[in-house]
C-alpha cells in the first residue's frame, strides 16, 4: 500500500503515524480479520516527554477514552488534540487493514491460465483409455510413495470439490508415521488456486473470509488436534454449505449496528489426526482412511529417501507429472452425473450408520463418474434441458475397489487403532506358532506403548476377541485369541455383496436400469 503522509506501513510490525505534536506506533501490526475489533498495542509520544505504551481496542470508547485521559495527563497535551489524532489515526489504520484483505483476496483469485497445449494435454490425459489405473501410478511417480489405493481415494475426493456435494476426508493414524505428508503430497496435486491449507485458525475467524472466497474449494487441516476451535464451523459448511454469524460493530464514533457475515461453501474438507474417537461428529461426514504402518512401508519410504539423498530421483520428471496432474483439475467443469443404477445398489448390512455411509458410497461414484467426464456422452433431460453425464457400470466397479476398505471400517466394532494391533497380534501370533501370550510379550514384539496397548486390550476382551486363560494380578495373565478369521469373514462378506451387485448388474446391461431394477 502506498504509504501516505502520516502513515508509515513500510515494516507491517511497526506502522508509524505522524500526528504533530504527536508520534504514535503500532507495536506488533494489526490482524486482518476480526473487522469488529481493532486491538492494538501503542506507543504515543512527542520529542520532549516518555512514550506512553497501552494496549487496548480502538473500537472500544472505553478504552480510548481512557487512554486520552492517561496520554494527556503523562504528556500534557490537551484531550482534543489527542482525541482528533486518534480519530484520524483509526480511520487510517481501517483503510489500510482494507486494503490488505483485498490484495489477499486478490492474490487468492489469480488462476493459471493455461496455454492452449496445456489444455489439449490435460484433456487429452482425461480421454485416455485406463484412466484411473494411470492416475494412481502417476500420482505415485509424482512422489507419493506407498498408499496405493489411499492416495487414489485421497485424489478423487479431492476432485470432488468442483461438485455441488463434496466428499470429505480424514487421514488417521499413528504419531509421526506419515498422515500429514500423504496429505500435502497428494494436495500438491491441487491448483493453488483451490486450496486452503491451515495450521492455525481461530473458529471465529473463519466467519471473516469472503463470502465466495471458500466456494468449491480444498480446506486442509494439517492437524486436528490442534484445531478444535474451527471444527463446529467446519461442520456447519460440510452439512449446510455455508456459515454466517451476526455481530455488533463500533465506528469510531461509538455509534453502533448489527452486521451478518455469511461465508458459502461447498467446500471439501481434509484432515490429519491421531485421536479418531475425539472427532465423531466430523468423522461421520468424511471418509475415514488409516495409514499404512507396515515395515513394508517404512522400508518404501525410506529407500525413497536414500534415493532422493543419493540423487536418483528425477526431481523434474515429479515436477512435471504434478503439473500435469493440476492442469487436468484445471479443465475438469462442473457437471451434473446421475447415475442411472442407483436404485439397484446397496451397501453391506454390517455397516454402521446405514444412511450416511450410503450416502457416500453413491456421491463417491458420481465423483469416479465426474473425473471421467471427457469420456462421457453428455444427455440433456428432456423435461428441463438440463445437461447431465450417466454413470457407467465401470464406474461402479472402480468405487466399489475403493470403497472395499473404507466399509470394511464402518462395519467393524474396532476403532482404526485397536484394528491394526488386533491383525498385527494375530499376525505375529501365527508367525511365532504361539496360542497364548503376556501383554509383555505383545508389547515387546509389537512395540506398543503400555498405555495404548491396555486401551487395546480391554477393547479386544469386552468383544471377547480375546480372553484370559490363565494368570493373576500378582504375576499377570495370559491371553488367547478367540477368533483369527473375523476380519477375513467380514472382508469375505462385504467383497461379496459388492461383487454379486456389479455381477447383477452386468448380467442385465443389455436391459434399462428401470427393467434391472424390476427383476432384481
Amino acid at each position: 500500500m502506498p504509504t501516505s503522509p502520516t502513515l508509515n506501513t513500510t515494516n507491517t510490525d511497526h506502522i508509524t503515524y505522524d500526528h504533530p505534536p504527536l508520534e504514535i506506533t503500532v507495536l506488533g501490526g494489526i490482524r486482518l480479520e476480526g473487522l469488529d475489533r481493532m486491538r492494538a498495542t501503542l506507543k504515543i509520544k512527542t520529542e520532549e516527554q516518555q512514550a506512553v505504551r497501552h494496549n487496548l481496542d480502538l473500537y472500544n470508547n472505553i478504552q480510548v477514552e481512557k487512554l486520552i485521559r492517561r496520554v494527556a495527563e503523562r504528556l500534557e497535551i490537551g484531550t482534543s488534540i489527542i482525541t482528533a489524532a486518534l480519530v484520524d489515526f483509526t480511520e487510517e489504520l481501517e483503510d489500510y487493514r482494507m486494503h490488505e484483505i483485498e490484495k489477499q483476496t486478490q492474490a487468492q483469485d489469480k488462476r493459471k491460465f493455461l496455454t492452449p497445449e496445456e489444455i489439449k494435454a490435460a484433456q487429452l490425459y482425461l480421454s485416455s483409455p485406463n484412466l484411473i489405473e494411470r492416475t494412481k501410478e502417476d500420482i505415485g511417480k509424482a512422489g507419493v510413495i506407498g498408499e496405493a489405493t489411499n492416495r487414489l481415494l485421497m485424489y478423487l475426493i479431492f476432485t470432488s470439490r468442483k461438485r455441488e456435494n463434496p466428499l470429505h476426508i480424514i487421514s488417521l493414524g499413528s504419531s509421526g508415521i506419515g498422515k500429514t505428508h500423504l496429505q500435502e503430497k497428494v494436495s500438491a496435486l491441487i491448483p493453488d488456486e483451490d486450496k486452503l491449507e491451515i495450521t492455525s485458525l481461530s473458529g471465529n475467524a473463519f466467519y471473516y473470509f469472503g463470502q465466495q472466497e471458500l466456494r468449491n474449494k480444498l480446506i486442509l487441516i494439517e492437524d486436528l488436534d490442534g484445531a478444535e476451535d474451527v471444527l463446529y464451523p467446519l461442520r456447519e459448511i460440510q452439512s449446510k454449505k455455508r456459515i454466517s454469524k451476526t455481530i455488533v460493530v463500533k465506528n469510531t464514533k461509538g455509534e453502533t449496528k448489527t452486521v451478518t457475515l455469511k461465508v458459502e461453501g461447498p467446500v471439501s474438507v481434509a484432515g490429519c489426526t491421531t485421536r479418531e474417537s475425539l472427532y465423531e461428529d466430523n468423522a461421520n461426514r468424511s471418509f475415514l482412511i488409516y495409514i499404512d504402518e507396515s515395515k513394508a512401508q517404512d522400508q518404501k519410504i525410506m529407500e525413497y529417501q536414500r534415493k532422493l539423498s543419493a540423487g536418483k530421483i528425477d526431481v523434474t520428471k515429479e515436477h512435471r507429472i504434478t503439473e500435469l496432474l493440476q492442469n487436468t483439475q484445471r479443465v475438469l467443469q462442473p457437471v451434473q452425473v446421475r447415475n442411472p443404477f442407483a436404485e439397484a445398489l446397496h451397501i453391506p448390512e454390517e455397516v454402521f450408520k446405514p444412511r450416511r455411509t450410503n450416502a457416500h458410497y453413491l456421491a463417491f461414484i458420481e465423483a469416479v463418474t465426474f473425473y471421467h467426464q471427457y469420456q462421457r456422452a453428455s444427455e440433456a433431460d428432456s423435461q428441463t434441458g438440463e445437461m447431465y453425464i450417466n454413470t457407467t457400470l465401470e464406474d461402479i466397479k472402480v468405487a466399489n475397489e475403493l470403497m472395499k476398505e473404507i466399509l470394511l471400517r464402518k462395519s467393524d466394532d474396532l476403532n482404526g487403532a485397536t484394528r491394526n494391533y488386533f491383525e498385527r497380534l494375530k499376525n505375529w501370533l501365527q508367525a511365532e506358532n504361539k496360542n497364548s501370550f503376556t501383554n509383555v510379550q505383545a508389547r515387546q514384539a509389537l512395540r506398543v506403548k503400555s498405555s495404548n496397548q491396555k486401551r487395546y486390550m480391554a477393547a479386544l476382551q469386552e468383544l471377547g476377541l480375546v480372553r484370559k486363560v490363565k494368570g493373576d494380578k500378582k504375576n499377570g495373565f495370559a491371553y488367547e485369541v478367540t477368533s483369527y478369521e473375523d476380519q477375513q469373514q467380514r472382508t469375505q462378506r462385504i467383497t461379496t455383496v459388492l461383487d454379486e451387485i456389479l455381477v447383477h448388474l452386468n448380467a442385465s446391461s443389455s436391459r434399462s436400469p428401470k427393467e434391472v431394477q424390476s427383476k432384481k
